[in-house]
């Protein structure tokens, strides 16, 4: 797997030898391409269940000043550790080896972009989801874009985010919620 675009464009990222289930690079191009005209300058990110650090890395390689990364295996954070000592981006981030839960309650940083790529089984999806968009993690100006399979629906509103745009590339879904209003 390599990053695929922006400064650290075509360094590898290791992956743990766990089952954990990496972006694709086509999801990843797509993500971005979405997501990019929606941010502004110096624009910070959250990766949720992480995994290899494959979404954050490529929002660093992007222009992201900042990412915080949440993964709860400890394999997974070491590989991200060293994802983000290859591409030169540790400076530019913080890796939090705890579950996504506790980061919604400890964590204290408005982000512009949230990634979740949970598992696919993951039953807890949606409670995660109702407690991101009532944290103070999320704003007005806040993009978060969530992954998952897509036999699995997700609403099309959440508190004060709705979806904005969804689309899907295999099995995967990827659904983007913004505090806009829908015509």
């Amino acid at each position: 797997m390599r990053i695929i675009a922006g400064e650290g464009k075509g360094r590898r990222l290791r992956s743990p030898k766990t089952s954990v289930r990496p972006t694709t690079a086509l999801v990843r191009g797509a993500i971005f391409s979405i997501l990019y005209p929606m941010l502004d300058q110096e624009w910070q990110a959250l990766d949720l269940y992480a995994g290899t650090g494959a979404l954050g890395i490529e929002a660093l390689s992007r222009g992201a000043a900042w990412v915080d990364f949440v993964e709860h295996n400890r394999k997974c954070c070491d590989a991200i550790t060293r994802n983000l000592d290859a591409t030169g981006f540790c400076a530019q981030s913080r890796v939090y080896c705890i579950s996504v839960e506790r980061a919604l309650t400890m964590l204290d940083r408005v982000y512009d972009a949230v990634f979740l790529d949970p598992p696919y089984d993951d039953p807890s999806l949606l409670g995660t989801l109702d407690a991101l968009f009532a944290s103070r993690l999320v704003g007005p100006k806040s993009t978060v874009v969530v992954q998952c399979s897509t036999r699995q629906r997700l609403p099309a509103d959440f508190h004060k985010f709705h979806m904005i745009k969804n689309r899907h590339y295999g099995d995967t879904s990827i659904s983007f919620y913004r505090q806009e209003v829908r015509n």
